[in-house]
């Protein structure tokens, strides 16, 4: 029977009104305004000039500091030529360039493209030209990895930065050894810093179109390489602006611990968008260190944090946790990648920090992440308890609705099929990929490729990923990804890369591969070497030699029966 979709969404909307949790807004809310995330900058720098936008291991920016950084590198660039929808990569780690760099590109209405730093060459290359990027920021010490892939791209300017630049003469926190290293010389690139503090010409006054493309945030894919997922600076502001009302609430009063990587969409929105659109501090960390993360919560009297449950848990199995004062921390939201939160992890947490531990949301790099919200359904541990699991209601302004895998019918509530999701943060398409983004937006809604269910009373389950994708360490790896790496080696005839449960980082990639006739010589561990060159770390998979792949009659190989063989 076929289902009125009008009246589906009535009743359901119905619903999850009656269990929406007293007390939590049900409109976004935007501090400033529906203004440009650019200008929220420029506002925050003038009403609280003086007032810390970013600390880094003591190294204060203020919010008019970083304005005016934001600003030269804005005029600099636009000296150079680079114009509206111009596409600038951004190869750093967490840092306060990182945060300079991304303003600036936004202030011109230029594209930000965020470079993940764990690349190899191949990855680094092929996001460079699928994007056209003309610019480049980069670290000193990713220098020489930059070096071996430039002619292979259009990069025509590189710009170079080094953590030493921007670390305290005294931290006020533990600083990793890898961030102590002295800056290295490039004379093959401009030096950022330097090059700003030349800088004479003010920013262009240029109206930032809300709805142009802003940025390239690059998530895998079930077929070839990575995908980048057209994104708005409107995109950006709905999601600080549901975020802020419905789950992270912050104000001016805050301040935040960000060790999540600002290169990946969920860090952009908690260590950059979501303090930046709510005028709060944010103490960025380079990397997860638990006495570090333990030590600036203390320090700076911390009220927020968002943490994988794996940093909560190591923190409360820390032998020296007791002699921390953790208890400024009002608000603390988490994700389950490979430990899940649980009743006795969040009764502990409490008892260390007189805080609750939170779920944060379900989300994807296309719809900017942050699609529902758990806030307010803690009572008796009932999010946790609601099984299976229990990612809460939709975000005010955002639909989910279930649908047939196959044929695309709507499904009743309380049955299982994929989930399907309209929000205003949807992404506009992949870049250069037409067809992928028709497949993926069907009238209007996202089609996941994720297994859910809505249940009777409007709360939303996630039941898995019918895509193959898998988390390691709770980092996203998508086997076509290593597949399409492998099939660039001459020794290899085919793979099939499937995922190992492991206890200690979730999963593990592992490719069966069979070799090329006349891959002589060729073993396991050369091929782990010749991987290893090429991809992140996390990426690199275990290597299963096979005389042959199962195949189906069209070509594919038979994932099940390599399942098999684990």
């Amino acid at each position: 029977m076929t289902i009125d979709e009008a009246a589906y969404f009535d009743r359901l909307r119905a619903l999850q009104s009656a269990a929406w949790p007293e007390g939590v807004p049900r409109q976004p809310h935007f501090p400033l305004g529906e203004i440009a995330v650019s200008d929220h900058l420029r506002e925050w720098a003038r009403r609280q000039p003086d007032k810390p936008a970013c600390i880094f291991y003591g190294r204060e920016v203020s919010y008019a500091e970083l304005d005016n950084l934001s600003d030269r590198f804005a005029a600099l660039l636009h000296a150079r030529g680079l114009r509206s929808g111009d596409r600038i990569a951004v190869f750093l780690p967490n840092c306060p360039q990182f945060m300079l760099a991304f303003f600036a590109i936004l202030k011109l209405g230029c594209v930000h493209v965020p470079v993940n730093p764990l690349f190899r060459e191949a990855e680094l290359a092929y996001e460079l030209n699928d994007t056209g990027a003309r610019v480049i920021v980069c670290l000193d010490s990713l220098m020489p990895l930059l070096r071996q892939v430039r002619d292979q791209t259009s990069v025509e300017t590189v710009f170079v930065t080094s953590f030493a630049e921007m670390l305290p003469a005294m931290p006020t926190m533990p600083v990793p050894q890898a961030l102590l290293q002295p800056k290295i010389a490039c004379d093959d690139a401009i030096e950022l810093l330097p090059a700003l503090a030349q800088v004479t010409t003010p920013a262009p006054v240029i109206a930032v179109d809300l709805d142009a493309v802003a940025a390239l945030n690059y998530t895998g894919g079930t077929t070839g390489m990575p995908k980048g997922c057209i994104h708005t600076q409107r995109d950006m502001l709905y999601t600080a602006g549901t975020s802020l009302a419905a789950s992270f609430e912050l104000s001016p009063d805050d301040v935040v611990v960000n060790f999540v990587p600002i290169f990946w969409i969920a860090g952009e929105d908690t260590g950059l968008l979501f303090p930046m659109v709510a005028g709060a501090t944010v103490v960025l960390m380079a990397r997860w260190d638990a006495v570090g993360f333990m030590t600036a919560v203390e320090h700076y009297e911390a009220s927020f944090a968002y943490l994988l449950v794996d940093n909560t848990v190591e923190i409360l199995e820390h032998p020296a946790s007791a002699s921390f004062d953790l208890t400024s921390l009002r608000k603390v939201r988490v994700s389950s990648f490979v430990k899940k939160l649980n009743p006795d992890f969040r009764a502990r947490w409490r008892a260390l920090t007189g805080a609750g531990m939170i779920e944060a949301a379900w989300g994807m790099t296309e719809t900017h992440t942050m699609d529902t919200f758990t806030i307010g359904m803690q009572g008796d541990d009932f999010d946790l308890l609601s099984q299976p699991v229990f990612v809460g209601l939709p975000v005010p302004g955002t639909d989910f609705k279930i649908c047939d895998f196959d044929s695309g019918a709507l499904m009743p509530l309380g049955e299982t099929g994929e989930i399907c999701v309209r929000t205003p943060s949807l992404f506009k398409g992949y870049w250069n990929r037409p067809e992928a983004s028709t497949e993926a937006i069907r009238g209007g809604f996202l089609h996941t490729g994720d297994i859910g269910v809505i249940d009777e009373e409007g709360y939303l389950h996630f039941l898995g990923r019918r895509k193959e994708m898998l988390k390691v360490k709770g980092m996203s790896v998508f086997p076509a990804e290593i597949e399409a790496m492998l099939g660039q080696h001459p020794g290899i005839a085919g793979s099939g890369v499937i995922g190992r449960e492991d206890p200690e980082r979730g999963q593990v990639p592992v490719a069966f591969i069979a070799l090329a006739e006349d891959a002589a010589g060729l073993d396991a561990a050369g091929l782990a070497a010749w991987c290893r060159e090429r991809m992140a770390a996390y990426k690199v998979p275990e290597i299963r030699i096979v005389q042959a792949l199962p195949m189906t009659a069209t070509g594919k190989v038979k994932k099940e029966e390599l399942r098999a063989l684990l």
